[in-house]
């Protein structure tokens, strides 16, 4: 939830009042006019019409306040189960799709492969007969869904919803991926074509799940996922940081001195992901005769203990922590998240043993460098919250009653 603060003096709206709800800051009639200064009577009619939309209940009386006595104070709570949110998470060769509730709750997954290399029309096409098949495993209606949140590896303008010359997305750069998927949702599920679709970056939505799910009172947070690629994701102050145009977190693409002569899908040579991320980790394992063609592969090699891939593993740790060191002398978060196929003990090894070495004691004090709590599923969770902030912001709530005619 983010830390905004509602309108006062009178000028607080049904949003505003749904945010307090929602966000736990105040769930009683008398909670809410104390922080809005809104009368009794004002209250009363604008939570009329978040119940009439089915967006709130009543819930058990809380504690009495006044020392006299008297009746319990009914609560508020937001109610989750008026519609759902569709996610998906793709990555290079397979996906992830899920039904939640706006709370997070997943209802129904999936996961499959989906080559993002087959381009736009194809994976999206698939992921409307997922979600077609998913709301139907999870017992809910087209109707249902209130929006769309989709992850992509690669970097996104989040005005358009559009990748931005993405380096292992060959054929998306540019590509309307909202109204794709809104039609193939309409074709596949009967879902309508208007239905409000959100795109952004796989890490960027990892780390705004996990930020929100376990570290909510982290006012920087950090998370680097390693798979294919390499790329970090930023939530400050609950809000996802992408930059001006949704480059933010893209340190794959960072030069390293180690690889000089390592050519980058991206066309250039020395980048952090030619020689630590779990490509570049699972083309040396080839190239000593093991088998392993991308990240995933090398993830099954690590969680059966295998000698050269936890060598190679921890190596690129080493190569990555070098790199944050500089991060997190710019960002100073509270958390540093590791993330992907090679979140394993030799590669988080690899990162604290160059991350400690290099960065400045004053930056590493009060930092945490852990591994994902929500596994897979955190780019789900994050694309499904990043749906509901949007379309449960206050500045948005009241042009949604309107359209209700609440």
């Amino acid at each position: 939830m983010s830390g905004r603060v509602p309108r006062a003096g009178g000028h607080a709206g049904a949003g505003d009042l749904l945010e307090l709800v929602r966000s736990g800051r105040a769930t009683t009639r008398g909670a809410l006019q104390q922080a809005t200064g809104l009368s009794r009577a004002t209250v009363g009619q604008r939570l009329d019409r978040l119940f009439r939309a089915g967006w709130l209940r009543e819930g058990a009386g809380g504690p009495v306040d006044s020392p006299l006595g008297g009746r319990p104070s009914i609560t508020l709570e937001f109610d989750d189960s008026h519609a759902v949110v569709l996610a998906a998470d793709l990555d290079t060769r397979h996906a992830r799709a899920a039904v939640l509730s706006l709370t997070g709750e997943i209802q129904a997954e999936h996961t499959g492969t989906l080559v993002i290399e087959d381009g736009p029309g194809a994976v999206l096409d698939e992921l409307g007969r997922w979600f077609a098949e998913l709301l139907q495993k999870a017992g809910q209606s087209a109707d249902a869904v209130c929006g769309i949140g989709l992850a992509v590896p690669g970097p996104v303008d989040s005005d358009t919803g559009r990748v931005v010359q993405p380096p292992i997305m060959p054929g998306w750069d540019g590509h309307d991926i909202r109204g794709r998927l809104a039609g193939a949702f309409a074709e596949h599920a009967g879902g309508g074509a208007d239905t409000v679709v959100l795109v952004d970056n796989d890490a960027n939505l990892m780390a705004y799940g996990e930020q929100r799910a376990g570290y909510p009172g982290c006012a920087a947070f950090a998370l680097v996922k390693v798979s294919t690629g390499i790329g970090a994701g930023m939530v400050v102050r609950g809000e996802i940081y992408r930059g001006i145009d949704g480059g933010a977190g893209d340190i794959g693409h960072i030069r390293v001195p180690e690889g000089a002569d390592a050519l980058c899908r991206c066309g250039a040579y020395g980048c952090l992901a030619a020689v630590a991320s779990g490509g570049a980790v699972a083309r040396k394992l080839a190239e000593a005769g093991v088998p392993a063609a991308s990240g995933s592969d090398v993830r099954d090699l690590l969680v059966s203990g295998h000698p050269e891939a936890m060598a190679l593993a921890r190596e690129a740790g080493r190569h990555v922590g070098d790199v944050l060191a500089t991060v997190v002398t710019l960002l100073n978060p509270g958390v540093l998240m590791i993330a992907g196929d090679l979140a394993g003990t030799p590669f988080l090894t690899g990162v604290r043993e160059l991350l400690y070495q290099r960065a400045l004691p004053r930056s590493t004090a009060h930092l945490d460098v852990v591994t994902s709590r929500l596994g897979e599923r955190a780019g789900l969770v994050g694309a499904g919250a990043l749906v509901v902030e949007h379309l449960y912001a206050p500045e948005r709530v009241e042009e949604r009653l309107v359209a209700l005619g609440v």
